[in-house]
């Protein structure tokens, strides 16, 4: 009787010794949950951006400039809480022209003013909020002109400058993923007069303001 029970005894133990060393079935831990990054306007961008300027040449022989703009950005941002703080320029290509005819001591004749190129470089204050950024920016203008005049009496005369003045406006960002965004914005762009022609019987000061309306695409890394 003592052997049948030593030997069931040593059976069962060997059959948990087995038990042990067979594989397991339980089920893998779930992965932690994954938890995307909030958004932040924060970081380096790059973009383009095209739209249409309203040049105002008042008080001289000149027309009024106006025409498309197109060119690329480039800014950074910085992010506190829901305000933005960030730097941006640009530079642009112009196709704003104007011709205008004239009389002068009965002398008559034809001028064109055109504006080739447009950079601004400004500070932009935002106000996020979640994907929509609302911001007012102001800074530095500068616009490459190019004039020239022909009279009846078989003159031509042309003249290129580079006016420097101030940039003042406002706009709207909103971004489509955390990388893309658009914009659109307004920019009012008042330039340092500049006098044309010289020492001629054409001689005046012109005055230039520029209003700029543009939409953006923007990159961010």
């Amino acid at each position: 009787m003592r052997t049948l029970f030593l030997a069931a005894l040593m059976a069962s133990a060997a059959t948990a010794a087995l038990a042990a060393d067979l594989p397991t079935h339980k089920a893998p831990m779930a992965p932690a949950p994954a938890y995307a990054p909030p958004f932040t306007w924060g970081g380096l961008y790059v973009g383009i951006n095209g739209g249409y300027a309203f040049g105002d040449a008042s008080n001289t022989f000149f027309a009024n400039p106006n025409g498309g703009v197109v060119g690329g950005t480039l800014g950074y941002n910085y992010q506190m809480s829901q305000f933005v703080f960030g730097v941006e320029g640009d530079f642009d290509y112009a196709f704003t022209r104007q011709s205008n005819n004239f009389a002068v001591g009965g002398v008559t004749g034809a001028n064109t003013f055109k504006v080739n190129w447009i950079t601004t470089e400004r500070l932009r204050l935002g106000y996020a909020v979640d994907r929509a950024l609302f911001y007012v920016t102001g800074g530095y203008a500068g616009v490459d002109t190019h004039a020239t005049v022909a009279d009846s009496l078989g003159n031509n005369f042309a003249q290129n400058n580079w006016r420097s003045g101030g940039a003042l406006g406002a706009g709207i960002e909103y971004a489509f993923t955390n990388n893309i965004s658009v914009k659109g914005e307004y920019l009012w762009l008042p330039m340092q007069d500049q006098t044309y022609w010289s020492g001629l019987p054409y001689q005046e000061t012109n005055h230039l303001d520029i209003s700029l309306f543009r939409v953006g695409l923007n990159y961010k890394f």
